[in-house]
């Protein structure tokens, strides 16, 4: 009995073994196979004249009430308000297979997206107004493809982004200051928008500041077309925060190849040069922090709208060779860090009071200069 008990064991670790072999050298293949959409693309009409009137295209906005994710906040945190509206693009969270773009009604990227909205969105919750469109967004996978039906769907997606920004900005104060931010997904559609919408434009001088997280910008070929600089000074108005992060070691090599294979904003290749890091410790371009600056790090609940601050967790550095923000030893916030040591899920919540107390400072900051 125990021999054969032995051969059993033998056996499993073999096999877990095998596994491990099969994931290291086919995982960019098996995770294309998981999540790249096998349908024919359908083609999508644009969303109808005043779609975003109805108050179920949003998860946040002002008159949803109680049940708005974003206007919820761990125990602790004061709730002042300041005067900036806030435009919050959400990630993926359509990772099936059944569609190249999620429709708005499906129920588990829905959910999932109410989710992401409670532990990021709620950081900007300090403003007046928090208001994060529901859209059509690009399956997970179309990020993992050259599909020409992968850009086709990311279209879909921006044109509903651009379409619920005017409504927006329709029913914003006209002469609130504004704050723009969105992550993963939702940053690439987000520098699109900066690009079209704001740079040059006379609505750049209401901008607080844009959170394009968790999706790397070139310095040289994304930045100089979004129309602001990138964050140089803690309490510095109308600039850019951006930053993607890893504990240590990190490998990012996947995350890398595939934004150098897209094209940049300018149409140019990309290159290998270093990607934007701002460091949200500090609220400045490059540089590092102990973990002693940060003022409190989310540790989510799987159950929203719930968590705990944890202060003084995660220091960050921004990585000269890459940009991308290291945070040292890999901290315990949850089951989702990708491979690599890629905290991409975590990228707000890592820094949750310090973006925060980001979004006042450059709010006041703005608001400073327009009193007479």
């Amino acid at each position: 009995m125990a021999r054969k008990f032995l051969y059993l064991v033998a056996i499993l670790i073999a096999l877990a073994l095998a596994v491990l072999f099969v994931l290291r050298v086919w995982s960019t293949e098996l995770t294309r196979y998981a999540f790249v959409p096998q349908v024919v693309f359908q083609k999508q009409e644009p969303l109808p004249t005043g779609a975003y009137a109805n108050r179920a295209m949003w998860i946040s906005r002002p008159d949803i009430g109680a049940k708005d994710p974003a206007q919820w906040a761990p125990q602790g945190v004061a709730r002042q308000q300041g005067k900036a509206a806030v435009f919050f693009i959400h990630p993926s969270s359509y990772l099936a297979r059944a569609f190249w773009n999620a429709p708005v009604t499906e129920p588990d990227s829905a959910r999932r997206a109410d989710y992401f909205v409670n532990a990021m969105a709620s950081a900007f919750n300090g403003q007046a107004q928090v208001w994060a469109p529901r859209y059509r967004q690009a399956a997970f996978g179309t990020f993992l493809t050259d599909q020409p039906e992968a850009q086709q769907a990311q279209d879909v997606a921006y044109a509903d982004v651009l379409v619920a920004f005017d409504a927006f900005l329709a029913a914003a104060p006209q002469d609130a200051p504004i704050v723009l931010a969105g992550h993963s997904q939702g940053a690439l559609h987000l520098m699109h928008l900066l690009k079209d919408r704001i740079a040059g434009k006379p609505l750049a001088a209401r901008v607080v500041a844009a959170y394009p997280i968790g999706w790397p910008i070139s310095v040289e070929h994304d930045l100089p077309v979004m129309g602001l600089p990138s964050c140089n000074a803690p309490d510095q108005k109308g600039c850019i925060m951006s930053w993607s992060s890893f504990a240590e070691p990190a490998d990012p090599a996947m995350i890398l190849d595939a934004y150098r294979a897209r094209p940049a904003l300018d149409g140019k290749a990309k290159g290998t040069q270093a990607v934007l890091c701002t460091n949200p410790l500090t609220g400045r371009t490059g540089g590092s922090a102990p973990a002693s600056a940060n003022l409190g790090t989310l540790r989510p609940s799987n159950d929203a709208p719930s968590g705990e601050i944890i202060p003084k967790a995660v220091p960050a550095r921004c990585d000269d060779t890459t940009g991308l923000l290291m945070l040292g030893d890999p901290p315990e916030l949850g089951p989702y860090v990708l491979p690599g040591n890629n905290y991409h899920i975590y990228d707000i919540p890592l820094f949750w009071i310090n973006l925060r107390a980001d979004v006042a400072r450059r709010t006041q900051a703005w608001e400073a200069l327009r009193q007479p």
